[in-house]
């Protein structure tokens, strides 16, 4: 503060700066606010979902180790190899408070039927369907997973601006602020001492002259 002159300038000028930063405070305290519920919420829903990959992995292994069970492992082989199906995953994006968020999209392109249906379990249709299932939550968990990390760093470097504002600069610009106001109230004080002591010694000679 020795650096700064105090002069009315300054003092406006400082004073439009300590407006800026609480005003950007407050709007870094929104997002940061929205930011967390957002962040807890992906999380929530990836908790889910990682539950619902569990579920269907153990439905999909389950189907298919009944597959085995029932036609044998090498004419399960053979008909998986059969199968003629396409993954399609598409890739998008959407915004929350300018962090670009991941859409997965999971589709399949599929041309049944792959393999005669006598002799054939049904266990192994149950099969491919269900890790079909597997990959659509996989594709949306990666989604999450990739979504929760950009928007707890997003949050992260928010808390960093915000405790930089409340901590550092909004303190030492009203320091500033206040710095500057004390020392004009001492120049118009001394000033003011000054003019009446001129004014009394301006008065002195009228008062000699009339005695």
């Amino acid at each position: 503060m020795a650096n700064i002159a105090p002069t009315k300038t300054n003092l406006i000028k400082i004073r439009q700066e300590l407006q800026f930063a609480r005003q950007g405070y407050d709007l870094l305290d929104q997002k940061r606010n929205i930011l967390i519920i957002e962040l807890l919420n992906l999380v929530d829903q990836c908790v889910d979902h990682q539950q619902q990959l569990e579920t269907a992995l153990e439905a999909a292994y389950k189907s298919l180790e009944q597959a085995v069970l029932h036609m044998g492992k090498l004419n399960v082989c053979f008909l998986c190899s059969a199968i003629n199906m396409k993954t399609t995953i598409k890739l998008g994006q959407r915004r929350i408070m300018g962090v670009s968020i991941p859409i997965v999209d999971t589709d399949f392109q599929a041309n049944p039927p792959y393999y005669s249906p006598a002799n054939t379990s049904f266990w192994i249709d149950d099969a491919v369907n269900e890790f079909r299932k597997v990959l659509i939550v996989l594709g949306k968990l990666a989604e999450l997973k990739i979504s929760v990390l950009r928007l707890a760093d997003e949050v992260r470097r928010t808390i960093r601006k915000v405790n930089a504002l409340e901590k550092i600069a909004i303190p030492q610009l009203s320091d500033q602020v206040r710095f500057i106001q004390h020392r004009l109230e001492e120049n118009e004080r001394d000033a003011f001492v000054l003019m009446k002591k001129v004014k009394e010694r301006l008065e002195q000679p009228s008062k000699l002259e009339r005695e």
